[in-house]
């Protein structure tokens, strides 16, 4: 008796977490109505999005969500988020969409919509110059730090697992303090997108950081709520004209020093 009470509730509050969201669901008008575009950013992960020494917020990330705000006629709000809460901000309406680094996977697919993407995210691990990292399987008795809910998490588990090899990994809140970790010598081996790998290798010179693996390359995408179709549309759009004048690539081009493939996967 006490399991089906147990069930019958957790089956109530998703019914009324789906509702609530439901009651929530935005439109390009609406959105244009209230003024505000709420975009939902990760501004403790470089170059996607980061503090300037006045503390404004900077990065590939914000420019997409300001070019965003600024085709729908409308001003940026930006609701800061870590990798592993972006989802959560959005199904609680506490953002309007995801602009995050998001990759595109299959497990987020189950709760959220994506635009077409709009560039790529690949995902590696880096270690000292020194460290002997030829496969996943040399991670084996390895500590891996990463932040927790990433791509780089997800790409991670699932590499060691299939290599079977007993690596340790050590999981962060943020970016921020998985990056912290490998800087203050608690880790010496990093899981993470590419240009987050080359940014605390930059900033941590004496560490001798390269990159050793590259676990995964993912699209990147506006994430959505499912029930948002009509917004989804809209930035769908919105990306194949943003992607054939060139202005996101050259967004790409300003951070990444390299230009978006040809031809992005979806």
């Amino acid at each position: 008796m006490n399991m089906k009470r147990l069930v019958g509730g957790v089956a109530l509050t998703f019914a009324l977490c789906a509702g609530a969201v439901s009651a929530h669901a935005d439109t390009p008008e609406q959105i244009k109505t209230r003024g505000t575009l709420r975009v939902a950013v990760d501004i403790s992960h470089p170059p996607y999005g980061m503090l300037d020494p006045q503390a404004k917020a900077i990065g590939s990330d914000i420019e997409t969500a300001q070019l965003l705000a600024d085709d729908l006629g409308v001003k940026l709000e930006v609701v800061p988020v870590s990798g592993a809460n972006r989802v959560p901000f959005l199904l609680a309406n506490k953002a309007d969409i995801v602009i995050a680094s998001f990759s595109i996977t299959e497990e987020r697919k189950k709760v959220v919509n994506y635009s077409k993407p709009y560039g790529v995210v690949p995902v590696v691990v880096s270690a000292p110059k020194s460290a002997t990292l030829a496969s996943t399987a040399d991670l084996a008795g390895k500590n891996v730090a990463v932040a927790r809910g990433t791509t780089a998490d997800i790409e991670l588990t699932r590499a060691v697992k299939e290599a079977g090899a007993a690596a340790n990994i050590v999981r962060y809140e943020d970016e921020a303090t998985a990056n912290t970790a490998i800087a203050t010598g608690q880790q010496d081996v990093l899981a993470a997108a590419l240009s987050t790998a080359n940014s605390v290798a930059e900033q941590s010179p004496d560490k001798n950081l390269e990159v050793k693996l590259t676990l995964a390359a993912y699209p990147m995408a506006v994430g959505l709520r499912k029930n948002d179709p009509e917004l989804k549309a809209w930035i769908d759009e919105w990306v194949g004209a943003n992607l054939k004048n060139g202005k996101l690539n050259q967004i790409y081009v300003k951070y990444f020093n390299q230009n978006l493939p040809e031809s992005i996967p979806e």
